[in-house]
Parts: C-alpha cells; sequence; structure tokens
C-alpha cells in the first residue's frame, strides 16, 4: 500500500463494489471511514 500512496495523486477506496471515498493520498490515509473499512478500527 505504500507504494500507492507515494505514486498517486489522487486515490479512490472501494467497498463492495461502492466508492467510499476519493481525494488526497494523505487525506484517505487519515480518513476515519476508509481506516475503519480496511483496518477494523472503529470511529
Amino acid at each position: 500500500m505504500d507504494v500507492v500512496f507515494r505514486l498517486a495523486d489522487r486515490i479512490s477506496v472501494l467497498v463492495k463494489g461502492e466508492v467510499i471515498c476519493t481525494d488526497l493520498p494523505q487525506a484517505v490515509r487519515a480518513n476515519p471511514i476508509v481506516r475503519d473499512a480496511y483496518l477494523g478500527e472503529s470511529v
């Protein structure tokens, strides 16, 4: 994943085929919805 965050200008995150976030890499990494979906952290 670090390669994607270093190379991409914008990232879209999908969960079950639905886009839940499209933003700059730093914002995607900090997004609580993305973190919950991929890391299992509660918001």
